[in-house]
């Protein structure tokens, strides 16, 4: 989980993982886990903010922009074309909504949850997984440490034994090279010397014997350190493939580009403004605004006989007392046009002929029939009898 970093430079005896203490990023790598965790989600939380803000910005702009282009002077396959934007930005205002709401609802409570069943905490010692570890590495280190130190013990002292000789032997050759120096005096420095080389030779062995233990004991160590080291990685390998497999499932609700819904809106605001016509438009406008609008051009306005408002009551009253029925009824052709303003009237165009089958009342109506049927009452003065 932690990012991946060149080679430092340096010392690479004191940066190795098998010096001691060195495996403690590999201990501390439970704790990055942890924290990226909690950054995945800050992270996509905000990017879920922004995705809800966009959505709310498209759906202002488009109400916004839309009530202003209602009231253009555009018309037609234009106007369509325009308002279509519009349309297209209420349905991806929709999609960036619906993407903000996943991100919450799903990807954000997916990994607060695993994070919480993945990082189990032990009683002030911080992570279970991470205490485990550093115990097991600190006791398989400790022993291969002890020797360790022991070891650099001997080398300093065999180091120092060596500079010591050194410093024999130039005091020795000094000796040598001086002609008023008596032999007695030289002979002592000789053996000053060689008890010097015989101690740093004891060193020697001494640091040999030590470095042969370090040696034999390096591989059960190198085995141990190894085995807790994998038992580490697998738990980085599982959290790796969940963060994985996270991401891709946030790639998946944030890539719009293989979305068919986001298809659809612009193949269908494409071939709206690809629908764009001039002839038709500008035929529209003739229409609606140009000399093709109907004219009721001026002519002899006939007059139409007033209709008597007819009084329900007083005819069903008339009607219950008895009237003759006319015996197959009488032709009659309407002189002007009537729409029955009652379900029980009858509506018919002037020209069109029908029979009556009740004679005029005193308010002036009669009953008939039309062709098709039906059965109602109509203004006695709006007919006459058809020859």
């Amino acid at each position: 989980m932690a990012s991946l970093t060149k080679e430092p430079n340096g010392d690479a005896k004191r940066q190795s993982f098998w010096m001691p203490g060195n495996y403690v990023p590999t201990v501390h790598r439970t704790e990055q886990s942890f924290q990226a965790c909690n950054d995945i989600v800050a992270c996509f939380t905000e990017r879920a903010k922004v995705e809800k803000q966009y959505a709310q910005q498209l759906s202002q702009w488009s109400s916004k922009w839309k009530s202003i282009v209602d009231s253009r002077p555009l018309y037609g396959s234009l106007m369509r074309a325009w308002q279509c934007f519009f349309t297209s930005a209420e349905r991806l205002s929709a999609l960036h909504s619906s993407i903000s709401q996943s991100l919450m609802a799903e990807e954000k409570d997916r990994v607060k949850t695993w994070q919480k069943e993945t990082f189990p905490k032990r009683l002030f010692c911080g992570f279970r997984e991470s205490h485990g570890n550093k115990t097991s590495f600190t006791r398989a280190q400790k022993p291969w440490s002890k020797k360790l130190v022991k070891l650099e013990q001997a080398r300093v002292a065999y180091h120092k034994s060596c500079q010591r000789e050194q410093t024999a032997l130039d005091k020795e050759k000094q000796a040598n090279e001086n002609a008023q120096m008596s032999l007695e005096k030289k002979q002592k420095i000789t053996e000053s010397r060689e008890n010097v080389t015989e101690e740093k030779e004891k060193i020697r062995d001494r640091y040999e014997k030590l470095l042969e233990d370090v040696t034999s004991y390096t591989p059960r160590y190198m085995e141990e350190m190894e085995a807790i080291f994998e038992q580490s990685q697998e738990e980085e390998r599982k959290r790796i493939s969940f963060l994985k497999q996270a991401f891709l499932s946030i790639h998946r609700h944030l890539d719009i580009t293989n979305n068919e819904s986001v298809k659809a809106v612009y193949s269908e605001l494409h071939n709206t403004l690809m629908s764009i016509s001039e002839q038709d438009d500008l035929k529209w406008w003739k229409n609606n605004h140009g000399p093709g609008m109907p004219t009721n051009w001026p002519k002899i306005d006939e007059w139409v006989p007033p209709v008597k408002k007819l009084n329900r009551k007083k005819r069903d009253q008339k009607r219950k007392e008895g009237r003759p029925v006319m015996i197959g009824g009488v032709k009659v052709r309407a002189m002007y046009d009537y729409v029955g303003e009652e379900g029980d009237e009858l509506s018919f165009k002037a020209g069109e002929v029908f029979l009556k089958v009740e004679e005029e009342d005193d308010q002036g109506w009669c009953r008939g029939v039309l062709n098709e049927g039906k059965e109602g009452f109509y203004p006695a003065n709006y007919v006459e009898v058809a020859e």
